[in-house]
């Protein structure tokens, strides 16, 4: 009997079973080397299945990386606005239960966030204006989160809360970067590992008068 062609993979794999193979393994390419740099070819060596047969099923090279990057993207945005919207907590404050929830939403997949943050997308290309949706709804919800933060300590300038945006990408970008070369530091791990750095950096900060 003939399997229908929504279903039919190649060497018995199962069509659903391939197209997973092939997202992860191109998530993988377009985190670590960029878009530029990614072959089609290359993703479809490392899954096993021709060049050909991916385009089938994906399209384009940029159809292949859309594919990629929406997943991660709603997963992402999801993952920051459910941790924001949990009640303050005591043990959690809100920048570590965001940075554990990135954590535990790139967890497997770490290489994801730098599909969102890939400096070599082609221009005026649906990829670079989808990416930047993304990248620009996070900051939106980094604004909130920064403006917050700095209402406590009674500033209300605009450009420190646009500062202090900018130096959370960074840091999150820096902390994801790191996390990709320990592969042993669970997410758990990884957000405590930041609340010592944040608490180191509050006694590195402190006046004399507040360490007394």
């Amino acid at each position: 009997m003939t399997t229908p062609s929504s279903k039919a993979g190649t060497k018995g794999v199962p069509r659903a079973t391939r197209e997973r193979q092939v997202l992860a393994a191109a998530t993988e390419e377009f985190g670590r080397r960029g878009y530029e740099a990614t072959t089609v070819a290359a993703v479809a060596t490392r899954v096993g299945v021709t060049k050909p047969l991916l385009h089938h099923y994906f399209g384009s090279k940029q159809d292949l990386y859309l594919a990629c990057l929406n997943p991660v993207g709603d997963r992402l945005l999801h993952a920051i606005r459910t941790a924001m919207a949990e009640p303050a907590s005591a043990v959690r404050p809100t920048a570590l239960r965001v940075l554990h929830a990135l954590f535990t939403a790139l967890d497997g997949q770490r290489e994801a966030w730098f599909v969102l943050y890939d400096a070599t997308l082609p221009p005026d290309s649906d990829a670079a204006r989808r990416a930047a949706y993304y990248r620009r709804a996070i900051d939106d919800l980094a604004a909130t989160g920064t403006a917050d933060l700095l209402r406590t300590t009674g500033s209300s300038d605009p450009l420190d809360a646009d500062a202090l945006t900018y130096a959370w990408r960074g840091l999150c970008t820096a902390l994801v970067r790191w996390w990709v070369n320990h592969p042993d530091q669970s997410p758990e791990a990884m957000t405590q590992r930041c609340a010592r750095l944040f608490a180191s950096g509050r006694i590195l900060l402190a006046t004399d008068d507040e360490i007394a």
